[in-house]
């Protein structure tokens, strides 16, 4: 400008063009000569690029281009100095391609001519992009800069400027990409390759925690230039109360009697009979607040003070069961005017995924699925913008922009941006896993669910509790990556977290902290100190802020940061922090703002959502069948295992039903073939079971994925089924082909294909009904309960049990529904009109094939195998439609309410308001409030101990009753260990790293001594894992555990006292009749869960204890309730160790010793912490080159940094030798010696027996245990007696009276018969199925026979009575036994299963294998007298046969009654048919006793001998 300058100055007359100078340049000009653009403009740019679509079409085009890109910009600059006009300039360049040319060419040169005079523009612009860009233009910013050009690189400013012609559309889906080697190439975005992907994102974000702030102010830089704003999302909520009801005390224990009165109270409470006996429950109360863009939120509050109710209220997603008032508003909108699914994102606590796929496969579909938002529309009029402007991008944030703004792709680059702030790069391809599936680590799991909703497009983030299972320094990277994505892009967060370390709590700007259901404060970090010192509250300087925020409000922990000691303390509750909160100043600046409403004017028109998916129906339907097709691939060893079970089973099939053995002789030997028919067909039926548990397992994250409107059901439900089919022909042709002609089913060729198409519509049917069956249960109890039911009544009414003649009037709508009896007939058509049956016997007028279908019942005429063909087609159609029905409409189960003691209830109501505890009924008056004076008494009365330190200077005093007050006394002892080696097996997969040894040391000579009354540190990797049983209460585990660990000279009485005594210890006696329930389920929170550890450990009166990771998994106020635990424990005189990881600085200072190991397991300090940590520090300060720790700073952070390898290598020191030189080391080796000789007078250790307890006394307790353990399992006892009663009832009338009819028609007693097979497999099978959960968790026998008994009762005298049975003791009571022996060994062969196999999955598949042989040989399909002689021996074998034995023998086997119809004598058509008499029964009564005695016994040895559990 300074050359401009001087040139004007010399005279001359000079004109620039300008646009958006700096306030320099602009000031150098003297006049402005100001122009908007002209119509004629826009037609001169439709021109030129209408001549550049044509000229692409011709040869050479890319050369003509390049060349006149350089040559144009020299023509604009000599014709502006009137070197020449137009005319000559183009003349030249078009002679000069005359020689180079023909024919066409001379039109070419013309428009060459043209497109030189002429600026390119875009030529079009769909009219969506033209629609949807308008969201992005701001009328009062149409402000562009241009970027300072520097000397590029000249090939890649063509191939931009080549670019830059194309049309918008395609413009968005190209980009210039440099290489490694650093050469530029046009490339297709929808063409970037994964190397191409991780390329690029390690050039923009190499290193997370220094690159991620970079990479983000370049995307925000890029559209400040062009004037583009980022949407923003204010979250407000106003007067927002969400209430629940729930049963108190015993009446919310799930027992039977509950159970059952519940059914009753439901349907009464439905039908307004009476009210409902539930009590109210306030989660949340008359919350009010704003979430502010551009800030990060972070909620704090204890357990169940309603953080995770508050998130899912402002995200949309509460349970409709609960009462909700008040509003929560996005920009004033209210939540019905948008889809806040899509317009935000709840990020739950718990990791749901499928565990087959990778990580990187997770990320990319939900990606997909959740689309691209408004990114496309956005980056369009950045493009138009920018061209408008002639502003060049960086090259790779433009790809970068343009790949996260394409829809459709399987990987988009914005999953390996995640993958890489996230920390997941290094397992991105590893599976998920689950129980079954080894995977990711729990914290990775964690991750991958943050990740999962952070690659979508969603504006506002509602984050619960992301920390649990990272160290520290994740959680301060992944909250440090998210809030420069929040500040930097004008997002809105809001995140929940446990426990956060200091460096972690700096990262927010706003604090909402949350108590019982009030907010206590919302504002500025800065502020919340201040608010809570302006209540007499001040946080001590040792204290980590977020800790003193979730303690402040606890009764217990509240009195140590009061700040005034010369007053009187008194309890101030929730209430009252809410209420005072309303007059500090931030609470009133909030209230001020609420007041005026949201101006929606200022709502951004992209801000909020309004579709309802992410992407066309299209594209997630594609998107469903790709995953699903990969999951097949994965389960492949499922489909597979069919195939092979099949195989198997045809083989066996094939040489049961030999077709030498087979003849065609009588309607007799067509009831074989009959058989073998109904078994092919139920074979194949129940092939697709497996389809059952493999819907259920992925419902958990098919209902997540729905509700996050990632997919509809229909595009779920679909190639669950499409996809299936192939395997479908693969396993009916294993089937098939194996069976059809070895067992000498007719040989004509088109009935062979026949019967394969009608089991290929059998099998798909069945797995549409499975899956129906699935999607309604939702849970594999309820499903295997109610399913079983559903497939009996098409089992029993399939016509080949009970046939279609002997059918009652008042079942035979179950009958025509039956998808089994158009299977049956069928394929009995298709079978016994062929001509291998056409024959006509001897005294009969009919084929025998006809003679066949009429004994049976099955009809005979041919077009019911086209009939039965199309209704089991329509059947798959109507299952698969209501399957995606049941997709659609119903929701997951609820989670198990917890169970409220009336003592816990009242305490919260209490800490809320702080009213008087001691009177928790006071009717009418209970909103009377006592004076603070008198409140602050009564609580000291009620509480035994205020004081909340876990040092023990703070807490001694209050311990020194305990310690006095000890019922039963205990040996105080210390232990000592001298140079200990531990050594385990060389690992196979360090061996294929390269390692040589065999053996790898753990321990390399460490020394210690851990003493009495002193509480030791020990730092390590260690694993926690609180197992308890989970339908006991917490009484009830303590009793439990002290009856069978205390010495047999204990009475009840004193063990009771000492119990009462550990719970008060402990803490837990407003816990005492909560059920403890299963981790993550129900039951005890993870805090409650660990005392109850500790406090099944001091019932046993133990001298020295180690605790395992106390305080892992919990929140600041739940720590320190533990350590306070812990502490107590120390201070009754015993020797207690700990392992701990990453402690807060209160925890890590609750200890008086530390014992602390580096990898390779070689101990580098072991000693005294000292006050404040001061011995700590002063050890590893002393030693050479180690940084001095910061003031504030948590020292067993510090610790840990200071000691790594890594710093090891850089100081040249050794930590270990450091050690050994140290006096600290010679005063432990003192030590040890001091205490490794026994002092004078003492006694070894020495115990008479292994087990306290006579064996006696420990089957007694056992029993006690498991009789609660079935009492409080509903859903297994209670729905295992319903599902008896409802079968009972059902055979009842399907089977009526058929008892007394056995004697007289032959049918009859092979119907009765039929309903006896029915009813042990079922029954059996159900028993057998329902047990393996319930054992895999509770290994018991004894408790199992009562509850048999009383099942076996209920169906003998309902079913005995309704068939009709002849009304003899003798035959009652052997109709009673056989059911009874026989679902006990159902039961025990389920339980053994489990016990010689590692997980109750596997031992479903290998028992399953076996209730198919029992079903094919139990006698009713094929009797033993028409078995090859090669297979009888498994008929003995097999316990089924054996049931049918004696209860068919039992009741019929005596008769000399003659049949009507054939006038035979029933004894002798059951000894010529069956092989049965009734000499016989004593003997099979004692086999079926032998079988039961067998399984239990195996089970016992089993769970003795075998050990599964691995670490």
């Amino acid at each position: 400008m300074r050359t401009v300058r001087n040139t004007v100055d010399t005279g001359r007359t000079v004109v620039c063009t300008i646009h958006q100078p700096s306030i320099d340049i602009f000031d150098a000009f003297d006049e402005l000569f100001l122009m908007k653009e002209r119509q004629q403009d826009l037609l001169n740019a439709m021109g030129s690029m209408y001549a550049v679509v044509i000229f692409l079409g011709i040869q050479k085009a890319s050369f003509v281009q390049q060349v006149m890109a350089i040559e144009r910009t020299i023509f604009y600059r000599e014709r502006a100095a009137g070197m020449y006009s137009a005319l000559p300039y183009a003349f030249g360049q078009v002679m000069i391609e005359i020689p180079n040319l023909s024919g066409f060419c001379w039109v070419c040169g013309f428009f060459q001519f043209w497109g030189a005079l002429m600026e390119s523009a875009d030529l079009y612009r769909a009219s969506s992009l033209r629609r949807n860009s308008s969201l992005w233009r701001s009328s009062n910013v149409e402000v562009f800069s241009r970027s300072s050009r520097d000397e590029e690189d000249d090939e890649e400013a063509l191939k931009w400027a080549a670019l830059e012609k194309l049309p918008t559309y395609n413009r968005l889906k190209r980009g210039i990409l440099t290489a490694a080697g650093g050469q530029a190439s046009e490339i297709d975005i929808d063409n970037l390759g994964i190397q191409e992907k991780k390329d690029l994102i390690e050039r923009l974000v190499r290193v997370a925690e220094e690159d991620n702030e970079k990479f983000l102010l370049k995307l925000k830089n890029r559209l400040d230039r062009v004037g583009i704003d980022f949407p923003t999302i204010e979250v407000r909520f106003e007067h927002l109360n969400v209430d629940a009801e729930a049963h108190v005390g015993s009446r919310g224990l799930p027992t039977v009697l509950n159970f059952c009165i519940n059914i009753i109270e439901g349907l009464l409470n439905s039908l307004q009979i009476i009210p409902s006996r539930k009590k109210p429950i306030s989660i949340l109360h008359d919350v009010s607040g704003i979430i502010k863009p551009c800030r990060m939120t972070l909620l704090l509050g204890p357990p169940s003070s309603g953080k995770t109710t508050l998130l899912l209220a402002l995200a949309g997603k509460l349970d409709s069961d609960l009462k909700i008032s008040g509003r929560v508003t996005y920009n004033g909108h209210e939540l019905h005017e948008f889809v806040p699914q899509r317009t935000a994102a709840y990020i739950s606590q718990n990791d749901l995924h499928i565990g087959e796929m990778t990580v990187r496969e997770t990320l990319a579909f939900s990606s997909r699925c959740q689309g691209v938002g408004t990114r496309y529309e956005m980056l369009a009029e950045l493009s138009r913008r920018e061209k408008a402007a002639n502003i060049k991008p960086d090259p790779d944030i433009d790809i970068f922009m343009k790949a996260i703004a394409t829809e459709g792709q399987e990987s988009n680059v914005m999953t390996d941006y995640i993958l890489k702030i996230l920390g997941l790069e290094v397992c991105a391809d590893t599976m998920v896993g689950d129980d079954m599936l080894r995977g990711i680590s729990g914290g990775q799991r964690k991750r991958v669910t943050t990740g999962e909703m952070l690659v979508g497009p969603a504006k506002a983030l509602f984050m619960d509790e992301i920390s649990t299972g990272l160290d520290s320094s994740t959680t301060f990277q992944i909250v440090n990556s998210l809030k420069q994505s929040i500040h930097i892009l004008n997002g809105t967060a809001i995140i929940s977290l446990l426990q956060p370390a200091p460096e972690t709590y700096d990262l927010f700007d706003d604090i909402i902290l949350l108590s019982d259901g009030h907010i206590v404060y919302q504002g500025p970090r800065e502020h919340v100190l201040e608010f809570f010192e302006s209540m007499g509250f001040k946080c001590p300087e040792r204290k980590g802020v977020a800790d003193f925020l979730q303690e402040v409000t606890s009764r217990k922990d509240q009195e140590q940061y009061w700040a005034h000691k010369d007053e009187p303390y008194s309890f101030v509750s929730v209430k009252e922090f809410a209420k005072a909160f309303q007059s500090f100043h931030v609470g009133s600046k909030i209230g001020d703002e609420l007041a005026i409403p949201f101006d929606k004017t200022k709502s951004h028109p992209a801000a909020l959502t309004t579709k309802k998916y992410g992407v066309n129906k299209t594209e997630l339907l594609k998107a469903s069948i790709s995953r699903e097709f990969l999951l097949m691939k994965r389960n492949s060893f499922v489909y597979i295992f069919k195939v092979t079970q099949l195989t198997i089973t045809a083989l066996i099939t094939m040489t049961l039903f030999l077709r030498t053995e087979m003849h065609r002789d009588s309607v007799t030997s067509g009831g074989i073939y009959t058989g073998a028919l109904f078994f092919s067909v139920i074979t194949i039926m129940f092939n697709g079971l497996s389809e059952l548990a493999m819907t259920i397992a992925k419902l958990p994250v098919f209902y997540k994925q729905r509700d996050l409107l990632f997919y509809p059901s229909w595009a779920y439900a679909l190639p669950t089924w499409i996809l299936k089919i192939p395997i479908t022909f693969l396993e009916v042709a294993a089937w098939v082909f194996i069976t059809y002609y070895v067992i000498g089913f007719d040989p004509n060729v088109e009935r062979f294909f026949k019967q394969y198409l009608l089991l290929l519509l059998i099998n798909q049917m069945a797995s549409a009904l499975f899956r129906f069956i699935g999607a309604v249960g939702r849970n594999m109890i309820i499903a295997n309960t109610f399913g079983a039911f559903a497939l009996l009544v098409c089992f029993v009414l399939g016509g080949f049990i009970l046939a279609r003649e002997s059918v009652k009037d008042w079942w035979i709508w179950g009958f025509w529904m039956s998808p089994l009896m158009y299977a049956q007939n069928a394929i009995a058509t298709n079978e016994f009109l062929g001509n291998s049956w056409k024959h006509v016997l001897p005294n009969s007028t009919e084929p025998l094939g006809v003679e066949v279908l009429k004994s049976r019942g099955f009809f005979t005429d041919a077009y019911w195998y086209w009939l039965g063909t199309g209704a089991l087609l329509g059947y798959v159609l109507i299952f698969n439609f209501l399957y995606t029905l049941a997709l659609s409409y119903l929701n997951p189960f609820g989670k198990a309410q917890s169970i409220i003691s009336e003592e816990t209830l009242n305490q919260q109501h209490a800490d809320r308001t702080g009213e008087n505890i001691e009177l928790p009924s006071r009717g009418n008056n209970s909103a009377d409030r006592t004076t603070s004076g008198d409140r602050g008494d009564e609580i000291r009365r009620s509480i035994s101990s205020k004081s909340s330190s876990v040092r023990i200077e703070a807490i001694e005093d209050a311990n020194q009753n305990r310690k006095r007050g000890m019922v039963l006394p205990f040996e105080q002892l210390s232990i000592t260990f001298d140079d200990v080696r531990y050594s385990v097996d060389m690992p196979q997969e360090m061996k294929t790293q390269g390692v040589l040894d065999d053996r790898l040391e753990l321990l390399k000579g460490v020394s210690g001594a851990f003493r009495p009354g002193v509480l030791t540190a020990l730092m390590g990797v260690v694993v926690l894992n609180d197992i308890h049983s989970p339908h006991v209460t917490v009484y009830e585990s303590l009793l439990y555990s002290a009856w069978l660990r205390l010495p047999p000279d204990v009475d009840s009485a004193t063990r009771k006292m000492f119990i009462e005594e550990v719970m008060e210890l402990v803490e837990l006696n407003s816990l005492r009749e909560a059920l403890v329930g299963l981790p993550g389920v129900n039951g005890l929170s993870t805090e409650q869960r660990k005392r109850l550890t500790i406090a099944v450990e001091l019932v046993a009166n133990p001298s020295i204890i180690f605790m395992d990771e106390p305080t892992s998994g919990l929140d600041a106020r739940a720590a320190a309730i533990v350590m306070r635990t812990v502490r107590n424990t120390v201070d009754t005189g015993r020797t207690v160790v700990c392992t701990i990881h990453q402690p807060s600085i209160d925890i890590f200072e609750a200890f008086d010793e530390l014992f602390l190991m580096k990898r390779g397991g070689q101990e580098i300090f072991v000693g005294p912490l000292g006050r404040y940590s001061s011995h700590l520090i002063k050890y590893f300060e002393g030693i050479q080159g180690v940084s001095k720790i910061k003031d504030g700073y948590n020292p067993a952070t510090w610790m840990l940094e200071v000691t790594t390898a890594a710093q090891e290598v850089a100081l040249g020191v050794d930590f270990t030798d450091a050690y050994k030189n140290s006096d600290l080391y010679r005063r432990n080796k003192a030590l040890i010696s001091e205490l490794s000789t026994p002092p004078p007078g003492s006694k070894d250790l020495y115990f008479p027996t292994q087990y306290s307890q006579s064996f006696f006394t420990q089957c007694i307790a056992c029993l006690w245990k498991q009789h609660w353990s079935y009492w409080r399992n509903p859903p297994y006892t209670a729905v295992r007696f319903l599902f008896t009663t409802c079968i009972a009832l059902m055979f009842g009338t399907i089977f009526w009276d058929l008892g007394s009819k056995g004697k007289e028609v032959q049918q009859d007693l092979i119907n009765a018969m039929g309903s006896m097979y029915a009813a042990v497999v079922f029954l059996g099978v159900q028993n057998a199925s329902s047990v393996q959960p319930v054992v895999a968790i509770e290994r018991t026998v004894m408790i199992e026979i009562p509850y048999i008994f009383v099942q076996a009762l209920v169906y003998g005298v309902i079913v005995y009575a309704m068939i009709g049975f002849e009304w003899t003791v003798a035959k009652f009571c052997w109709n009673i036994f056989f059911m009874y022996f026989t679902l006990l060994y159902f039961t025990f062969y389920g339980m053994m299963t489990v016990a010689v196999t590692p997980n109750q999955n596997i031992a479903a598949i290998v028992s399953a294998a076996f209730y198919g042989l029992w079903n094919l040989f139990s006698g009713f399909i094929i009797p033993r007298t028409k078995m090859p002689v090669w297979w009888r021996w498994y008929y003995w074998a097999c316990p089924v046969a054996w049931t049918l034995y004696g209860l068919i023998v039992s009741q019929f086997g005596d008769i000399q009654d003659r049949f009507v119809d054939t006038d035979e004598v029933v004894e002798d058509f059951l000894r010529s048919y069956f092989g049965f008499r009734h000499d016989f029964l004593g003997v099979v009564a004692a086999v079926i006793v032998g079988f039961t005695v067998t399984f239990a016994f195996v089970f016992a040895f089993a769970i003795r001998a075998f050990n599964f559990q691995k670490r």
